[in-house]
């Protein structure tokens, strides 16, 4: 029969937060908001544990996480709980990255804070977007000038890109394709220059630039990443949505345009920029590492075959089977007759 030790039924002590360390009080603000975390992270594979051990793992190999504002580090880890993505491994799906954000008291005095956001990568897109069970497979990759590539739309929709060998040239564009489970695609593809106009529309690129830090910029440092996903995120209209991926759209928009992330009413937009320390650079690059080294880069599929470089290219389109194509079916939806019951006849004709 098992026995329950007196001492272990006398309440603990209040922990002293101001005497952790900051690691230590990550570790305790977690512990505490373990139920509303728990109660965030739908059922599958990941575990509160698991994210909490991540998160802890994180704010060890990149210090500068511990030293942001705690709320925000636990509000980034619920929303990774959220989206049910492992945050800072190598899969490449989202990141816990400092911040500096400016913000204003109750008085309306302006401060400086250290805060943490998610960065969902285009590998957690492809994930989020998966999860849906109507993609057989979706890809992002960029192009460049001596690579063989062309593309249609229309009614014969066609995109095929064979990579050039050694040198490929400059970069001339991105795009996104997904393959949906009956035979049916969906594809966008975007020149360069759109690309820098969502670049140069972003309020944190806008401050790299005018603090003269775009060398450490996420824009600079990962351009082909940060176009992937931009190519993922133009494709979104032809994707069955499921709430996560419409979260993860609405926060990464809120990311890129550096707006409040998690809405806190006293963060001011605009005056946003990475916290300058050379442990936050170094995780990125070492994320942008893993996603770029890997086989395969850019694409996840259910039939994936090891060693191939070159994405499928689609096929030609032929009208009569094509109706399995997103466009082709958004085109053909109609207005339905209303049908009314002779209750509704008998209160419109008497109205």
């Amino acid at each position: 029969m098992a026995t329950t030790n007196i001492k272990d039924l006398k309440p603990k002590p209040p922990v002293d937060a101001s005497k952790l360390k900051p690691k230590e009080l990550l570790a305790h603000m977690l512990e505490r908001k373990r139920k509303d975390i728990a109660a965030m992270l739908p059922s599958g594979p990941l575990t509160v544990d698991r994210l909490f051990k991540l998160a802890i793992v994180a704010a060890t190999t990149t210090p500068a996480l511990a030293k942001c504002e705690i709320a925000s580090v636990v509000a980034a880890v619920g929303f990774c709980a959220q989206l049910a993505l492992e945050p800072n491994t190598p899969l490449g799906h989202a990141y816990l990255v400092p911040f500096n954000t400016k913000r204003k008291d109750g008085e309306g005095n302006e401060y400086w804070v250290n805060s943490v956001q998610v960065i969902i990568g285009y590998r957690g897109y492809i994930e989020l977007a998966r999860r849906s069970g109507q993609i057989v497979s979706i890809t992002a990759h960029e192009v460049r000038e001596k690579d063989k590539f062309s593309y249609a739309y229309g009614l014969r929709e066609k995109l095929d890109h064979v990579p050039a060998r050694g040198d490929r040239g400059d970069i001339i564009g991105f795009y996104a394709v997904a393959m949906f489970k009956g035979g049916g695609h969906a594809f966008e593809f975007m020149d360069v220059k759109q690309i820098e106009e969502i670049r140069d529309g972003s309020q944190g690129w806008q401050q790299a630039q005018k603090y003269k830090k775009t060398a450490t910029h996420p824009w600079q440092k990962h351009f082909v990443e940060m176009g992937r996903k931009t190519a993922i995120r133009r494709i979104a209209k032809f994707l069955p949505l499921t709430v996560q991926l419409t979260q993860a759209f609405a926060a990464d928009g809120r990311t890129i345009s550096e707006a409040p992330q998690l809405n806190d009413p006293n963060t001011i937009d605009g005056d946003f920029s990475w916290v300058p320390e050379s442990d936050a650079d170094e995780a990125l690059d070492a994320a942008a590492a893993e996603s770029a080294g890997e086989p395969g880069d850019g694409e996840q599929s259910a039939d994936e075959q090891p060693g191939s470089d070159a994405p499928p290219a689609l096929p030609d389109a032929d009208p009569s089977t094509h109706s399995s194509s997103p466009r082709t079916r958004q085109r053909r939806k109609r207005q339905l007759p209303i049908r009314l019951t002779s209750a509704e006849k008998a209160d419109r004709s008497t109205a």
